[in-house]
């Protein structure tokens, strides 16, 4: 296991990586795999890292060498800095957004300014004014560059209160006069440009205008943004902008933001036929299509087999319960605004789950249980349905019915420790199948409000503490981070374009079994009450699909493939060999297709844009030698001609030991 940071782990040497921290909507750290990338349309090929881990490529004879040199893409090496690595370039990203401000107001008067932060990629404000265009933006961007080429200086001045209330009445902007209500430190901040226009703002910023590179700058976007996120309060108009230290840099992030589109997972499931999102349904209810149902039904049943294996035991819950269930777990009175509206049944009010925790306890309930009986782990995919604005929508990662990998563990105070390295060697087992070495761990610790005991806390920060360095994991503490009813860790997995994933999450919970009232008889007779732990390794199957396709970029590893082979007629006359072949191949659990009534050509493309892995050529005399010739994604071509037995147990190994062809 090699180190990288504090908080970013690389679990085994099984990819040759790129890693870089970029910036991403996501997360401020992240790192990419270059590898992945198609060049740019200029030929170039993008390496941003500042580290690389590699393995050694396969020899080559001395004129093919030669040869890849020449045809080589051209490789720019670019550090992309975040805000957390380069104070510089946050200092520009802050100016940004003042000097935006100030486009705007000159070219647009009487439009009102609300807030301009930096943000993980670049920058945005918020102003009260008329809907924007993509025109309107170009000027603005105009009216910037004209304010940085003028050098102006940035000066910070500190007034009263009172001083400050002042000027902002004078200006006539409201928004600023709520925001000065809101700050409770004295003196009052302000900011100068030139002597032109100011704002209130703690800093920081560059000295000058002029610090800031105008080729390292763009605008990307214009959208809708309720004041203070209540959409009770008026829509404004929120500009999105980028900002770096470099021209340089800024073309490698472009770069990567199309590469960013090109793996959309929502673009890629209407391509690939993977689910949709069905208007006539309703909007965040997701359709598994055969073909995605096929992958899901792999994660699953991987899934399943793993927790078996570690001693879990698979339930089936209701999706809705009686609504004094959710009154008991507090789910009414701490989380009613994600949850849909009851419904009567026979005089009683029933509810939709948003959570499964107050089904597992009342499995728990069902009977007595001794000290002897402890850990005790139970797990379920089960479908859950929180109440999500329209707005906030967004394909699979944001969606209204989703089915979490949910699991609970009810264990003994001195048990939490080996329960918790239990968890994390099995969050492990299954990130790393599908393709998940990196990610960033958290330890999240007691919040100022909070249930339990300060003995029990200080007990379970402990075991998660212990089980984590037993485990050898470096990890971040995230003070005060926890949840109220007790600590928890946080996994985010990084995918090929180096962005973070919350995905999987251990919580040890005080709360609902005080809620619920569960016990248990320790050795001496007495009723104690045992510690409950929630964990999800995928978070939700929908989710992580979503992250999976665009891990990928829809060309998933041969296990999980929806298709693992397309066996392709020459002509007509094969089709009834292919047939069998395809038979065969389905026998021995293959997935495979027949795909035939075009030339073959045209055959191939599509198998190519469907990312099919495998295609099996045959053609006269592959009929009559009863072979096939190979073609791979995964190889980039032709691998040779083999017999259908060979075929078969070539696929069976890739699968088994989760290789590709």
């Amino acid at each position: 296991m090699a180190t990288l940071s504090p908080s970013l782990l690389r679990l085994s040497p099984s990819q040759t990586l790129t890693k870089t921290p970029l910036l991403s909507s996501l997360r401020r750290h992240v790192s990419v795999d270059a590898s992945r990338f198609p060049t740019s349309s200029s030929g170039r090929r993008f390496h941003i890292s500042p580290l690389s881990v590699a393995t050694s490529p396969a020899p080559q004879t001395e004129e093919a060498s030669s040869k890849a040199e020449k045809e080589a893409p051209k490789e720019e090496r670019i550090v992309l800095p975040t805000n957390e690595s380069s104070e510089k370039l946050l200092r520009i990203r802050h100016t940004c957004a003042h000097v935006m401000a100030m486009a705007v107001q000159k070219l647009f008067p009487g439009s009102k300014v609300t807030i301009g932060p930096w943000i993980d990629n670049g920058f945005y404000y918020d102003f009260d004014m008329e809907p924007l265009t993509d025109k309107d933006l170009k000027k603005i961007k105009k009216e910037m560059d004209r304010i940085i080429n003028r050098n102006l200086p940035l000066t910070r001045e500190e007034v009263s209160r009172e001083e400050a209330q002042k000027r902002i009445e004078a200006l006539n902007e409201p928004y600023k006069l709520e925001i000065l209500q809101s700050i409770k430190e004295e003196p009052i901040t302000i900011y100068h440009i030139g002597n032109e226009w100011w704002d209130l703002c703690a800093g920081p910023h560059v000295e000058t205008t002029g610090q800031i590179d105008k080729k390292a700058v763009e605008l990307e976007s214009v959208a809708g943004a309720y004041w203070r996120g209540d959409e009770k309060n008026a829509m404004l108009q929120r500009i999105y902008g980028t900002a770096w230290e470099s021209e340089e840099q800024l073309k490698a992030y472009a770069f990567l933001k199309e590469e960013a589109k090109r793996r959309d997972h929502r673009r890629l499931g209407q391509d690939l036929d993977l689910f949709s999102i069905q208007d006539d349904a309703g909007c965040g209810l997701v359709f598994w299509h055969p073909k995605g149902a096929l992958v899901r039904h792999i994660i699953e049943d991987s899934w399943k087999k793993v927790h078996l294996q570690r001693g879990y035991e698979l339930l089936y819950t209701p999706h809705v319960a009686k609504a004094e269930l959710w009154k008991i777990s507090g789910h009414i009175d701490f989380y009613r605004e994600n949850m849909y509206d009851q419904m009567e049944v026979e005089n009683e009010l029933y509810q939709l789950r948003p959570m499964n925790c107050p089904y597992h306890i009342l499995l728990f309930k069902r009977k007595l249980h001794s000290y002897r009986d402890f850990p005790i782990r139970v797990a379920e995919l089960g479908t859950v349905y929180r109440y999500e604005l329209s707005g906030s929508l967004h394909g699979l990662f944001r969606v209204r019915g989703f089915t979490q990998d949910d699991a609970h563990i009810f264990c003994l105070e001195d048990q939490i420790k080996d329960e918790i390295r239990g968890v994390l060697d099995l969050t492990e087992e299954i990130l790393l199948q599908f393709g998940f070495d990196r990610y960033e761990v958290n330890l999240s610790t007691r919040p100022e409000k909070s249930v339990g005991s300060d003995d029990i806390w200080e007990k379970a920060t402990a075991a998660l503490r212990l089980a984590l360095d037993d485990k050898g994991w470096n990890y971040k503490i995230d003070d005060g981070g926890g949840a109220f009813y007790g600590p928890k860790i946080d996994l985010k997995i990084e995918d090929a374009l180096g962005r973070k994933w919350q995905c999987s999450t251990v919580q040890v919970d005080f709360n609902l079994p005080e809620r619920f009232d569960i016990t248990y008889m320790d050795s001496n007779g007495e009723k104690k009450r045992p510690i409950m732990i929630h964990r999800a390794v995928l978070g939700s199957l929908e989710r992580f699909f979503g992250v999976l396709i665009e891990h990928y970029a829809g060309d998933f590893p041969l296990w999980i493939s929806p298709i693992q082979a397309r066996v392709l007629p020459v002509t007509g006359s094969e089709v009834k060999y292919c047939s069998e072949v395809v038979a065969r191949l389905k026998s021995n659990g293959i997935r495979a297709e027949l795909c035939q009534g075009e030339r073959l050509p045209k055959l191939i493309r599509n198998a190519e844009k469907q990312k099919i892995p495998l295609m099996a050529v045959a053609g006269p005399k592959e009929v009559e030698a009863g072979t096939l010739t190979i073609r791979s994604r995964f190889s980039g071509g032709d691998i040779g001609t083999m017999t259908v037995d060979d075929f078969i147990a070539k696929i069976q190994d890739a699968v088994d030991n989760r290789t590709s062809f």
